[in-house]
């Protein structure tokens, strides 16, 4: 699939640049702007995660200073089971030193274990620790609860271009 590219256009007011995207299939003017209304609503969820979790991660969160990056990392260790570092900083888009370290800081909270594969005794895997999955399950699924409903109210046909476009969000962002 070819790539998208952003091109910057500075026709706006003055310190404003307007973002004109270059696409296979244009963005008519009045799609942007419900994107552009909808974008924050949706941020502002993202702004209430602590609120959603249970107690205890609530509590380790705090004592041990992590936030919303090491959230994203326990969402995809729970999705894989078992992740490799390396996977996990492919399917975040941060660097190997960074996925690393959110890795080691959730580790010394208690929330991820690190161990060898067994296919391959160099590589190490990270996990939840049996008796921290179900508080990071229960924290997901309350999370994600909105997203299942909203899915629930399309058809087939729109669940499948409701996730490309995640896809493609999430592959624009921080680009």
């Amino acid at each position: 699939m070819p790539r998208r590219q952003r091109a910057a256009d500075t026709t706006g007011s003055p310190g404003t640049p307007v973002c004109t995207i270059t696409a296979s299939t244009p963005v008519s003017a009045e799609d942007q702007r419900r994107l552009e209304a909808l974008a924050p609503l949706i941020a502002t969820h993202f702004r209430r995660a602590h609120g959603d979790m249970p107690p205890a991660l609530r509590e380790s969160f705090d004592a041990d200073g992590l936030g919303n990056r090491h959230g994203a990392v326990l969402a995809q260790v729970l999705a894989a089971g078992s992740i490799s570092v390396g996977d996990l900083s492919r399917r975040l888009g941060i660097s190997l030193t960074n996925a690393s370290q959110l890795a080691g800081e959730l580790n010394r909270a208690g929330w991820l274990q690190r161990h060898n594969d067994p296919a391959d005794n160099r590589r190490t895997l990270l996990s939840l620790p049996d008796d921290r999955r179900d508080d990071v399950a229960a924290f997901i699924a309350r999370r994600s609860n909105a997203l299942h409903r909203a899915m629930a109210r399309l058809t087939p046909a729109e669940r499948a271009g409701f996730l490309a476009g995640l896809q493609a969000w999430s592959e624009e962002l921080d680009r």
